[in-house]
């Protein structure tokens, strides 16, 4: 199993999860020809894609969308995201149901309930492989549900937004502050670095931290952040567990 993050951040994001030639994309996030560059630069064929899982209908998650009709491959949200999703061939469009597990070939995706400005935001664990992947991108909060639906990961990926103190500094009107830091906006370094101190347990995991905001925050910075939470439970990076930002 591989994941390649092809973009992340308010500019877009997509992420590939491949087993074998089948491959998945969580969120269609940047201009399909750029996704479809970013794919064959990874040795992955647009048409080996199985399936697209939308977390929710934001422009930065489903500005590439054409790509499903391209390819015919189906695309996969919440009933409230469809809302907000237009231009999708009919017969591609597909209904997540939190909870609920679906089956993408050898994909299991079981979507999970987030807390986002969005209709019906969702996170997704994915299992393929006889591994788990769980995906926490854009949410104000992480909730004791969606630690359980996470639990067990081989590979996180999870959302580090912003730095409060940055925030706090920054240039944005109160009313976008205000909407990053309510519990429907984006996760701080420190709640995304709090979440991960209850997921790793310290068995190798991946860890991935994504959507960073370019104004309000710096890689090094949710990196030493993740890393400080991790430590205090006597996990070392490289050692117990295997982070990047990206």
């Amino acid at each position: 199993m591989m994941v390649n993050i092809l973009a992340g951040g308010s500019g877009g994001n997509c992420i590939a999860v491949r087993s074998g030639n089948i491959t998945i994309l969580i969120d269609a996030g940047i201009p399909a020809a750029k996704i479809e560059r970013h794919l064959l630069d990874a040795g992955i064929r647009p048409d080996e894609i199985a399936g697209i899982f939308i977390t929710h209908a934001h422009k930065d998650h489903v500005k590439g969308l054409p790509l499903a009709n391209k390819y015919h491959i189906p695309v996969y949200a919440a009933e409230g995201e469809w809302k907000d999703i237009h231009g999708v061939d009919e017969y591609l469009q597909c209904t997540l149901v939190p909870s609920k597990p679906h089956y993408v070939r050898r994909f299991v995706v079981t979507p999970f309930e987030t807390h986002h400005d969005a209709y019906e935001p969702l996170g997704l664990a994915i299992e393929v492989d006889g591994k788990k992947v769980s995906i926490c991108l854009d949410t104000g909060l992480v909730d004791d549900e969606m630690l359980d639906a996470m639990q067990g990961s081989d590979i996180i990926v999870m959302e580090a937004n912003h730095d409060p103190d940055m925030l706090a500094a920054s240039d944005y009107p109160d009313s976008v502050r205000e909407r990053i830091l309510s519990d429907r906006g984006h996760l701080s370094n420190q709640q995304a670095a709090e979440a991960l101190s209850r997921l790793v347990q310290g068995r190798g995991e991946r860890v991935y931290l994504t959507h960073l905001s370019r104004k309000n925050n710096l890689p090094a910075l949710a990196r030493m952040t993740v890393e400080q939470a991790l430590k205090r439970k006597g996990f070392k990076n490289g050692t117990h567990y295997h982070l990047e930002v990206v």
